[in-house]
C-alpha cells in the first residue's frame, strides 16, 4: 500500500506543478538571471530543483518519524488514532474541494501569503549572486514555502509511521513537480487557462483518492471492518 501511496505522491506533484509555478515560478525566474542580466539557465534550475526536493524529502522523513513516534504508541492509541481518521477525512475533503466538488476548502486555501511575502524579501540579496552560487540555497529554503498539497501530502507521509516511507513520498512528489518548473516558460503557457484549471482538479482527486486509502487502512487498524 505504501507504494502506492508514492506513486500517488508523484502524480499529485506531477498534476500540481502548475500551482507551484503560480505561486513561485515567477520568482525562480528573476532569480535565475545574474545581476549582468545572463540566464542561469538549465544549471540554475536543476541547482534550484535539488534544493527543493531536498528539503521535501526531509520534511517526509520528520513527520514520518513523528508519525511513528506517536501512532501506534499504547499510552496515546486511542488518541492518535482518532487524529488519523480526523486527518484523512481532512485530506479527502482538501482533495474534493481543489477538484472543484465546493469551494470553501481547497488547496489555495492551505496557502499563507505571509512566509512568501517574507521569503521573497529574504532572498532579494541572492540577485546579485552568480546563478550558480544562489540556485541551491534557493531551492533548499523554498521547499518550506506553505503550500496545499505539499501539507496533503505530508500528513499522509505521517500517516506511514515511518522514516523511509515519509522521506520516499516528499521526494516522489518533490519529482513530480520538477518538470514544470524545469521548463517554466513553456509550461507555464501551456497551464495557463482551461488545461491548467482540470490538472489541478485531477490533482486534488489524487490527494483525496491517497485520504481514502489511509481512511480503509485506518479503520481496518481500528477494527471497524475487516
Amino acid at each position: 500500500m505504501s507504494d502506492s501511496l508514492i506513486y500517488m505522491a508523484f502524480v499529485t506533484g506531477l498534476l500540481g506543478a502548475g500551482h507551484c509555478i503560480g505561486m513561485c515560478g515567477g520568482l525562480v525566474s528573476a532569480l535565475s538571471l545574474s545581476e549582468a542580466g545572463r540566464q542561469g539557465g538549465w544549471f540554475f534550475h536543476l541547482l534550484y530543483n535539488l534544493g527543493r526536493i531536498s528539503t521535501y524529502t526531509f520534511i517526509g522523513a520528520v513527520v514520518g518519524w513523528l508519525g511513528s513516534a506517536l501512532a501506534y504508541t499504547d499510552r496515546f492509541k486511542m488518541v492518535t488514532r482518532s487524529l488519523l481518521i480526523g486527518s484523512d477525512v481532512f485530506v479527502i475533503l482538501v482533495g474534493l474541494g481543489t477538484a472543484g466538488l465546493f469551494a470553501w476548502l481547497n488547496v489555495s486555501k492551505l496557502d499563507f501569503p505571509g512566509p512568501m511575502k517574507a521569503m521573497t524579501l529574504a532572498v532579494a540579496g541572492l540577485r546579485r549572486l552568480p546563478p550558480a552560487i544562489s540556485a541551491l540555497p534557493l531551492g533548499l529554503l523554498f521547499g518550506f514555502i506553505p503550500c496545499g498539497y505539499l501539507y496533503a501530502v505530508a500528513i499522509t507521509a505521517a500517516q506511514s509511521a515511518s522514516v523511509a516511507t515519509g522521506a520516499l513520498m516528499l521526494f516522489a512528489f518533490g519529482l513530480g513537480t520538477a518538470p514544470a518548473l524545469l521548463l517554466f516558460g513553456g509550461a507555464a503557457h501551456w497551464l495557463s487557462g482551461r488545461a491548467r484549471t482540470w490538472m489541478l482538479r485531477i490533482a486534488g482527486l489524487v490527494v483525496a483518492g491517497m485520504g481514502v486509502i489511509n481512511l480503509i487502512k485506518h479503520m481496518r487498524m481500528m477494527g471497524w471492518f475487516s
